[in-house]
Formats: C-alpha cells, structure tokens, sequence
C-alpha cells in the first residue's frame, strides 16, 4: 500500500464521526435519552467489532500489549461523555468548535511527546480549519448564544481526550492486527461509558428494542470503523496529520444535516466547509510525490 493511502483512511475515519450527530438528533428525537443513546453506540460497535475480529486474521499479542490498549480506549469512550455532557449547557453549532480545538492539541502533542516541530505549512493548515469550523458550525450568525463555564469546560475536556485517543492509537500496539486492535481500544470505551452511565436500558425490553437500530448504526460508525481505521493509518501518518485529516468530521456532519435532516445550510457554512476541505488538502499537497513519512520516520528527522 502507498503511503500516502493511509491518509486518506484516517480521512474516512474522521468522516465517520461526522455521520454521527445526524443519528444522534434521530434518535434523541424518537425519545431516547443521551445515556441510553451512547450504551447502545459503543455495546453494539463493540459487539460488532469482535464478531469482524473473530473471522480475521489472528496475530501474536501479549497481556502488557492487551492492558495497554485497553487502557488507551479510555479516552475514546471519555470523549462521547465529555461531548456529550457540553451539549447539555451549549448549542451544538459551539460545542463542535470547542472539540475541534483537537486539530492544534494534536500539534502540540507531537512537539511534546515526539519533538516533532509543526511546519510553517502544518501551522497555516490548522489555522485555516479552525476559521473554517467556525465559519461552517454557523457560530458568527447564530447571534445570542449563552455560553456556560461548564459547557466550555466538557467541550475542551472531549477535544483533549479526542486527541489522546488519536496519539495513543498511533503509539501503542503498532504491530498489533488493526481488527484486534479496534477491538480492545473500541472494549475499553465500552467499560468507561458503562461505568458512567450504567446500562440501565439492558433490562427495560422495549427500550432495548427501541434503541438498538440507532445503536447499531452509530456502533458501525462511531465505535468499530474509527479506532479499525485509525489503528492501520495513524502509525503512518503521525498524531499532528492525523488530527487535521479528522477534521473532515465537521463538513461530514453539516453536509448530513442538510441532506438526512432537511437543515437548511447557508453559503457561509458551505463557505467554512470549503475552508476545512482546502486546510486538509494544503496539509497533505507539500509532500514530495504524494507520500507521507511514517510518525516514525519523522522523529528520526526531527532529533
């Protein structure tokens, strides 16, 4: 596989996150609560994960490796809690700029953790995502918007810990089978999310029957495609790449809302999604033949 290919997973795997707030307002709107939405996401993206895992190809993985993945799917389950939880005191148009403060987190932690310097390039690129997410969550024209400490608080909360999970999963079990590894990342979620909001709906029957085609599509999209997909690109690519590809989420998301919920979407947000897509692509167009140094192979450089 070509390297520069590998961006392009971790670009599918941010664009899976943008399906998710569209199912999330459906199934809100059937009547299910937040906690009963995101027990039936990661129950049943967990579930659906294992199940690819046991027909594919099996690996050599020892129990240090397997408690250090799961561990590391701690902060992917953390972030839908923290998301989730700003929703409840800020509108979504800002809430999603407070997560998306994770394209300039991923940058400052590979200068940290990988002493790998942000190029001028890489700089302009995160800039212009963040005037686009602006311009593309319609925040300028929304007017009148409260804005809570608490709300920012989760909101930053969920963009750390979204950054964390991109890191780790890019660090931690890099030889280890991509569908093994989704698979102990997507459990370690599953068990945060359940200790913070007990599973409760497991033995209401109706409910359970209720939610699980939302849960089912949101685990497809939110829980077994992201951690699969990030584990087989963000090795290659870097966290710093990485967290700018996956901000294809936001044109995802707004783009869905326009065509499955029926939102009317203005030119200043087609504006800002057109901004985001053109941040991802001048980040990607300055590298020689269209291929990207492993994470790896960039430290090296950098030291």
């Amino acid at each position: 596989m070509k390297t520069w290919h590998y961006a392009c997973i971790v670009f599918i795997g941010g664009c899976c996150y943008g399906i998710l707030s569209t199912f999330v307002k459906l199934a809100y709107a059937a009547g299910f609560s937040t906690a009963e939405v995101t027990g039936g996401q990661f129950l049943s993206g967990t579930l659906l994960i294992w199940l690819v895992a046991l027909f594919a190809k099996k690996g050599v993985i020892h129990s240090k490796q397997v408690v250090q993945l799961l561990l590391a799917g701690i902060p992917f389950g953390l972030t839908s809690v923290f998301y989730y939880q700003s929703l409840q005191s800020l509108s979504a148009s800002l809430a999603i700029i407070f997560l998306f403060q994770f394209v300039w987190i991923g940058a400052l932690f590979e200068r940290i953790f990988l002493k790998i310097r942000p190029t001028r390039r890489k700089l302009m690129s995160i800039f212009i995502i963040l005037v686009g997410s602006i311009f593309a969550a319609n925040v300028l024209s929304a007017g009148g918007m409260s804005v809570s400490w608490q709300g920012v608080t989760w909101g930053l909360l969920s963009a750390l810990t979204f950054t964390t999970f991109i890191f780790l999963s890019g660090s931690i079990g890099k030889d280890t089978p991509p569908v093994l590894k989704g698979a102990l990342l997507s459990t370690g979620g599953l068990v945060v999310v359940c200790i913070v909001w007990p599973p409760m709906f497991l033995v209401d029957y109706p409910v359970l029957i209720g939610v699980m085609p939302y849960g089912l599509l949101l685990g497809l999209f939110g829980v077994l495609l992201p951690p699969l997909l990030f584990s087989i690109g963000m090795p290659r690519v870097g966290p710093g790449l990485g967290t700018i590809l996956t901000a294809s989420e936001l044109p995802v998301a707004v783009s869905m809302s326009s065509l499955v919920l029926g939102e009317q979407v203005g030119f200043t947000q087609w504006f800002g999604v057109a901004l985001i897509l053109g941040g991802i692509v001048a980040s990607n167009i300055s590298l020689p033949s269209g291929k990207i140094k492993p994470a790896q192979s960039q430290q090296r450089s950098a030291s």
